[in-house]
């Protein structure tokens, strides 16, 4: 009774934080120095600040792609896939294989040769990101639908360190790069810093992506579908619903938005290895909770937000903590997330979740 009260006490006195308005104050001087900072370095160097901005919001489109699968999943079965980012590596990894070792993609290709390689190869990432996704829910996931709910979660970490390994045995341990296949000419430039084509069109791949999955869940049958599960699996199924197979068919799509995003990610970045599903992967997450864990816009402005944060740390002068500090303050906002507004930006705040 004792050791029960005494865990007890930090929740209390937590509370009686919330309910004497400490902590949203908190939280809002934290979102004020923040914008003084970005104010300042507005002021300072405009030109850098607006290419940074520009850049943020290209990374946090394909950092969207996989928070969106984080958002599809937790929705359906309240289940965080851990073993989603490994699929995205995976993803990088089959641009890879079929576009530069299989097709033969280079900096120099044709550019009819680079329209139906990546056409191609962005078919095939996604159909085998989808069927590895969908698979992973099969046999690691479904049995342990009525189990206690750590049993789900400590099974997806070890697919994680699974789908891992095989990064591993495909990549190796060091950082594998990738020819400039895009076209890396100027597009815009802002005070010298140059915009390039192959980061647009990473951009303009993910925007039609993203607004396909807003259609497929808010315009669709199996979309109605896949929101029913999610409100409730009994009464969807007493309604006529393929429970099974519609949770199947959301492993799909998250399983092809991470292909799609491992693609996108390794046009962005020319060079992948075989842990970045571990690190990209939490701060996807990081942005899915930061907009809202389940909820699909949301998992977008907080990839966006995330994206935008991290290009402005790594590339601002005045004050910037710098690259080595990018992970830290992405789990840092994770960390004040859960503290201050756990239900996230766009989220609906409800018992369990605070």
């Amino acid at each position: 009774m004792a050791t029960e009260a005494s865990r007890q006490q930090p929740v209390s006195r937590l509370r009686g934080f919330y309910a004497a308005g400490v902590v949203p104050w908190v939280g809002r001087l934290l979102v004020l120095l923040l914008f003084v900072w970005l104010g300042v370095n507005l002021v300072k160097t405009p030109a850098d600040f607006g290419i940074l901005l520009v850049e943020g919001v290209t990374l946090g489109l394909v950092y969207g792609l996989i928070a969106l699968g984080y958002s599809l999943v937790y929705g359906i079965l309240e289940l965080i896939n851990f073993a989603h980012g490994d699929v995205f590596m995976l993803g990088s990894w089959m641009t890879l294989y079929i576009g530069v070792q299989q097709i033969g993609l280079t900096d120099s290709s044709s550019t009819g040769k680079i329209i139906w390689g990546l056409a191609l190869t962005l078919v095939c990432a996604a159909a085998f990101c989808a069927l590895l996704n969908a698979a992973v829910e099969r046999i690691a996931y479904r049995p342990l639908r009525n189990a206690p709910r750590l049993a789900p979660l400590i099974t997806a970490i070890g697919a994680s360190f699974i789908l891992q390994d095989v990064g591993l045995h495909q990549l190796g341990p060091a950082p594998v790069s990738l020819p400039n296949i895009l076209p890396t000419s100027t597009v815009f430039s802002i005070g010298g810093n140059n915009y390039t084509w192959d980061h647009l069109i990473v951009a303009l791949t993910a925007l039609p992506v993203l607004g396909l999955l807003v259609w497929l869940v808010q315009r669709t049958r199996q979309g109605r579908a896949m929101r029913a599960v999610a409100q409730d699996q009994e009464a969807a199924a007493m309604m006529g619903i393929n429970v099974n197979a519609t949770i199947s068919f959301t492993f799909l799509i998250a399983g092809a938005l991470a292909g799609v995003a491992g693609l996108l990610y390794a046009l962005y970045s020319t060079n992948i290895q075989f842990d970045q599903g571990f690190t990209l992967g939490l701060i996807a997450f990081t942005a899915a909770v930061l907009g809202g864990i389940g909820n699909l816009p949301g998992a977008v402005l907080g990839a966006i937000i995330i994206g935008l944060i991290q290009q402005f740390n790594e590339g601002l002068s005045w004050h910037a903590p710098g690259s080595d500090w990018t992970q830290s303050i992405v789990f840092a906002i994770l960390i004040l997330i859960l503290v201050f507004r756990p239900e996230g930006l766009l989220g609906e705040r409800t018992p369990e979740g605070g």
